[in-house]
């Protein structure tokens, strides 16, 4: 009978076992279940991918290059709408496929204008599979100085420095009250179209557009950051308030209990 018992729990726990691991393969594109098991080139890619900022927000193989993540067979045909990997020239239209905004201004800038020289484009910047956030340390004097001389690089980081420390502080205002369980959905909204229109005048590379445009970048800041102050005096009187209420009705226990006890008092003496 134990024997019996014993092979059921583990037939159970083989079953529940080859459903989770079929449900995470399922959560895999077929793309990243093949390259993953392959050496070198053909698979560096998939590890690189998952330490990019595309796998931290659910950007996968089949989002850039197409084809159909469902079909080993089909994965790769022009049918299903595969691209396989862009000219040099190219890189700046399918990355721009999602970051339009960024494509344009980005088209109008220095590096732009001499991607047919060898300008550099979105990958030479951000890496591609491995693709880095957007942030101030992407401009450092090791990347930059591979082109050109690191001046009016180092003019620029300095100049979206404030406002980059700026968007950082609200995100991180935003998620603690997120946490706290309040709708914060305008507020990150808002944050979030600014960070992209920063973003925007920061691909232009254009020091004197960085500089004119940081005090609108950080008027807009300020609005923000003086909702999430409001939020915060908010929830301080409701705490202050509730503290209070407590204190009171502590106060209200006590002195119940002291007539309580005078008023027995009285009447054992009566007796």
């Amino acid at each position: 009978m134990m024997v019996v018992r014993g092979f059921r729990h583990l037939l159970v726990f083989m079953t529940v076992l080859l459903l989770l691991t079929s449900q995470a393969a399922a959560e895999e594109s077929v793309c990243l279940q093949c390259h993953g098991g392959l050496e070198g080139r053909l698979g560096a890619p998939v590890a690189e991918w998952r330490t990019s900022i595309h796998a931290e927000n659910g950007i996968s193989c089949h989002d850039c290059h197409g084809g159909d993540p469902t079909d080993f067979a089909m994965a790769m045909s022009p049918e299903r709408g595969f691209l396989g990997v862009p000219e040099y020239e190219a890189v700046p239209e399918f990355c721009g496929r999602c970051h339009i905004g960024v494509k344009e201004d980005y088209l109008l800038s220095a590096h732009g204008q001499a991607i047919n020289q060898g300008g550099a484009q979105c990958v030479v910047c951000h890496d591609n599979h491995k693709v880095k956030k957007a942030s101030p340390d992407l401009i450092n004097h090791q990347d930059c100085s591979r082109c050109h001389e690191y001046g009016r690089a180092d003019e620029i980081k300095a100049a979206v420095s404030d406002t980059d420390r700026m968007l950082a502080g609200l995100e991180i205002d935003l998620g603690i009250l997120a946490k706290q369980g309040i709708a914060v959905k305008k507020m990150e909204g808002a944050t979030f179209s600014l960070r992209n229109d920063f973003h925007r005048v920061f691909h232009t590379v254009d020091v004197d557009k960085v500089r004119s445009e940081t005090s609108n970048f950080q008027q807009r800041g300020s609005e923000i950051q003086q909702q999430i102050d409001a939020v915060h005096d908010e929830l301080s009187q409701r705490k202050l308030i509730g503290g209070v209420v407590a204190g009171l009705l502590f106060l209200a226990s006590i002195i119940a209990f002291l007539i309580r006890n005078t008023y027995q008092k009285e009447e054992d003496a009566k007796r």
